[in-house]
């Protein structure tokens, strides 16, 4: 049997999950990097330093613009270790647009991340990290 590696169409991958870290892989710069405050990644961008609170339940609609901007289909919020809904206004900024958004905890969030941007969909995860 003929195996084939094929390079994925997209830029960026979950490696790691850590309490207070994640690891991704950069494949335009074919390196890793661990990121240590909140952050936004598509599969082709990544919005680093992302100025939201560390908790979900402190999340406002305002906090949001920047990964609305980005136009996903989808929103994967990572509300870290532990699944924490964020308001009723928050998640109605998404929906309101059209946008679905699902709450989860980080280590599920890079895995659905994962599985999404394999299959080519457009989807934002917005990672909340306590540093």
């Amino acid at each position: 049997m003929q195996l084939n590696h094929e390079i994925p169409d997209y830029a960026y991958a979950f490696r790691a999950v850590g309490t207070g870290s994640v690891v991704l892989e950069d494949r335009d710069q074919v390196r890793t990097r661990e990121l240590g405050q909140s952050f936004i990644v598509t599969p082709q961008a990544l919005v680093e330093a992302w100025a939201a609170p560390a908790s979900a339940k402190e999340l406002t609609p305002e906090d949001l613009a920047p990964v609305l901007a980005l136009a996903p289909e989808l929103v994967i919020l990572g509300t870290g270790a532990t699944q924490q809904f964020p308001s009723a206004a928050v998640m109605g900024a998404c929906l309101t647009r059209g946008i679905g958004i699902e709450v989860m905890t980080n280590a599920a969030a890079a895995r659905t991340f994962n599985l999404l941007a394999s299959e080519s969909r457009k989807v934002a995860a917005a990672i909340l990290l306590p540093g």
